[in-house]
């Protein structure tokens, strides 16, 4: 008999429409673009159940190498649903959460770029300020910025 262990959290997909607006957007927060390919044809459909398809991905990657983000832009089959809009209280995915340094400086940044504060930044106890900001096409971003233990 043989077992099975969770090894890491390899990455979190993200369909968007625009490539270079979503990896613009990823590479200001701080995350480094890996690689950016085409993936077709029938062999890949038979993982995502999608038959034949034709998609465009790019690979983000945190500074520690730890955890990554898959855009992918498909081209066909055309995409069936958009929940972009939707707020934080829907079912299904909710955000990404990044730990960061200079939150207001990285805020300013993301909104010349065309973030939208969702909220406000707040701050929770004495841990953490964070907000949530959506990016191009509405991608809800989650940004936390430790707070330095006073003695």
């Amino acid at each position: 008999m043989t077992s099975s262990k969770l090894l890491r959290m390899d990455n979190i997909g993200i369909v968007v429409e625009s490539l270079d607006a979503a990896i613009a957007f990823f590479t200001e927060i701080g995350l480094t673009l890996e690689g950016r390919a085409m993936i077709e044809g029938e062999w890949a459909g038979r993982v995502t159940g999608l038959g034949d398809q034709t998609v465009e991905v790019a690979m983000l990657v945190t500074p520690d190498g730890h955890s990554r983000i898959e855009l992918s832009r498909f081209i066909s089959p055309a995409v069936v649903s958009d929940h972009r809009s939707a707020p934080v209280n829907s079912l299904g995915y909710l955000r990404a959460m990044f730990t960061v340094q200079g939150l207001d400086a990285l805020l300013t940044r993301l909104i010349a770029l065309g973030a939208e504060l969702v909220g406000e930044v707040m701050q929770y106890e004495d841990t953490y300020r964070l907000c949530y900001i959506r990016g191009p096409e509405g991608i809800l971003i989650g940004l936390a910025e430790p707070l330095k233990e006073t003695s």
